[in-house]
């Protein structure tokens, strides 16, 4: 059982995944991870998403820059959540965006900041969690830490990291 399957639409899209990758580990999410293009391996993003069905996939995660039209086509073939993490490849990842969030009607593809492959792994987690109580605690938990370093952020203004 595979929970997330995140696929790149080019190996130069690795450190977003990063991000992702180190979330989803954060809470213990089992994922797969591939690269394959819309537009040069289509074929393959098929397969790819076929077999996470076998595997009982619960998210796909789509990091696609240019045209991005990787999460869309990936969202055409499941009814799974699909997140788009949009690439800043050119026009300030501003094409990528739009790409990903102006999809036609029927065909939703939740879509997070250019390179934020982090928000792409949270949003991930709170899917799952939406019927798992033990970790929607954890995630009570990480938002905690984000707001506790903020209060710490707020006492520490003028000292010296």
């Amino acid at each position: 059982m595979t929970d997330v399957t995140i696929i790149l639409g080019s190996k130069s899209d690795r450190d977003i995944a990063k991000k992702t990758i180190e979330i989803l580990d954060k809470f213990g999410i089992k994922y797969t991870i591939t690269v394959a293009s819309a537009h040069r391996t289509p074929g393959k993003v098929i397969e790819v998403i076929e077999d996470a069905h076998k595997n009982d996939v619960k998210v796909f995660i789509a990091v696609a820059g240019l045209a991005a039209h990787l999460p869309g086509v990936v969202a055409s073939h499941t009814t799974k959540p699909v997140i788009g993490v949009p690439v800043n490849a050119e026009l300030d990842g501003n094409d990528s965006l739009l790409s990903i969030v102006q999809m036609p009607p029927g065909i939703p593809v939740a879509c997070v900041g250019i390179g934020r492959g982090d928000n792409a792994g949270i949003l991930a987690v709170q899917i799952i969690a939406t019927n798992n109580k033990k970790l929607e605690a954890k995630l009570l938990d990480y938002k905690k830490e984000l707001a506790d370093k903020v209060e710490r952020d707020a006492l520490n203004l003028f000292e010296e990291p």
